[in-house]
């Protein structure tokens, strides 16, 4: 890994380090806007065409319903089926925390004004289906959008060689209650859920991490039609602060975890020393050369480096401008440093924290915004599938007492129709 003294960085330097996943030659955009336009004009007969040229499969159909769902979930093994039970338990403890009625609040004698949540109607979730097939996500956007009591779920996935889905995503399926999957995957899914097709309903917000196709369809839709988007997820990422308290092998393990993700992902070490960025270093090769997806995490270690700084304090600052989805701090120290955090997606604190327990089971979600998004968006939440309403009642004696307020501001805007209408209320009493 490519290894900058901190002190030595100019502001052009980090700025450039930073950066990631960009498309500079709108390469990316070209395509995905065919794959958009032709979705709009074809629907399923576009998704099945694209199964076959991506995913290499001739469908039949484009969805699984329950039954087929149930056949596939019954080669699940007990221990498997535990490990996600687990999974899902603490996901939904922690998120059924987060629906909270708020008071009512009277902001002067008569007049009251509170919020109430409603749903979002139609979601669409993403589950994506590429090197790795992901059921932790499918319920990490499938619990919230329960919570949230949201009405109709639409579940893509990309289709196996076989025309099927994972039986690990067809088990979480049948979790959640959900009873039908279609196979879709790419820019095509995002698509198809934003503009509706023969078979797929238009939805009201898409949710879901993918590739940077996924990811660029997801921000032009979002420009384009009535659909919103969670947030900009692309390739996943870690940054890692770590001392000299840290331990190399946890460090290297750390990295890889992110880097096995995907060729396109990033694993950021900043530490304090180069003692602990060279035994990190010697780990990561040591540990790369026994994984099974060397190859690809490998190619996402050529791209990732370390950056040496003087102090934790420093580590911080980098941190903040680099903005990471994850951010793992390994030190005994780090309850000195967790309030200088302003920009990450989902922090990971002290050397027996890794990030891989938000991943799966911790309970926290881990559609997290990628490519410094953090600095302006949260991770998924029940928040995010639900609408808050405010809500507003005046009583005769409140509408005494705003009342001129209201008239006076409307006045000096030039709306007198705006006066009027607690004029005419003065005036029926």
């Amino acid at each position: 890994m490519k290894t900058y003294n901190y002190s030595e960085l100019t502001k052009q330097d980090i700025a450039r380090l930073v950066q990631r996943n960009i498309d500079p030659a709108n390469e990316i955009r070209a395509i995905v806007e065919e794959v958009i336009s032709n979705v709009q004009q074809h629907g399923d007969r576009a998704l099945f065409d694209y199964a076959d040229r991506f995913d290499k499969v001739t469908l039949e159909k484009l969805y699984l319903d329950k039954h087929e769902l149930e056949e596939i979930a019954a080669t699940v093994l007990p221990e498997q089926k535990a490990a996600l039970d687990i999974a899902y338990q603490n996901i939904y403890r922690f998120h059924q925390s987060q629906l909270k009625t708020e008071d009512k609040v009277e902001t002067m004698p008569g007049v009251t004004c509170w919020r109430e949540l409603r749903p979002i109607e139609k979601v669409g979730l993403y589950i994506p289906g590429g090197s790795a097939v992901l059921p932790s996500t499918f319920l990490m956007l499938g619990i919230p959008a329960k919570i949230a009591g949201c009405h109709e779920l639409i579940v893509c996935s990309p289709p196996q060689k076989n025309g099927k889905v994972n039986a690990f995503i067809a088990y979480v399926a049948l979790m959640l209650n959900i009873d039908r999957i279609f196979l879709a995957g790419g820019s095509q899914a995002i698509a198809a859920m934003a503009y509706g097709t023969e078979s797929i309903t238009k939805v009201d917000k898409i949710f879901g991490p993918g590739n940077q196709f996924v990811t660029k369809a997801k921000t032009i839709i979002q420009s384009t039609t009535t659909t919103a988007i969670d947030m900009p997820a692309g390739p996943s990422e870690v940054l890692v602060i770590a001392d000299e308290t840290a331990n190399p092998k946890f460090i290297a393990a750390d990295l890889l975890a992110q880097a096995e993700h995907g060729i396109d992902s990033q694993a950021i070490l900043v530490c304090t020393s180069y003692e602990t960025a060279a035994a990190a270093s010697n780990e990561v090769e040591k540990q790369l050369a026994i994984l099974p997806r060397a190859e690809i995490a490998r190619q996402a270690i050529d791209q990732s480096y370390i950056v040496v700084t003087g102090s934790l304090s420093e580590a911080m600052t980098f941190s903040n401008q680099y903005a990471p989805e994850h951010l793992i701090l390994a030190t005994e120290k780090w309850q000195a440093i967790t309030g200088s955090i302003i920009n990450a997606g989902s922090v990971f604190l002290g050397n027996l924290t890794p990030e891989s327990a938000g991943d799966y089971a911790s309970g926290t979600n881990h559609t997290l915004p990628t490519s410094s998004y953090a600095k302006a968006y949260s991770g998924v939440s029940v928040d995010s599938f639900v609408k808050k309403v405010t809500f507003q009642h005046i009583t005769a004696d409140g509408l005494q007492n705003i009342g001129p307020a209201v008239q006076t501001l409307a006045e000096l805007e030039g709306l007198h129709a705006h006066a009027n209408a607690v004029s005419v209320r003065y005036a029926d009493k």
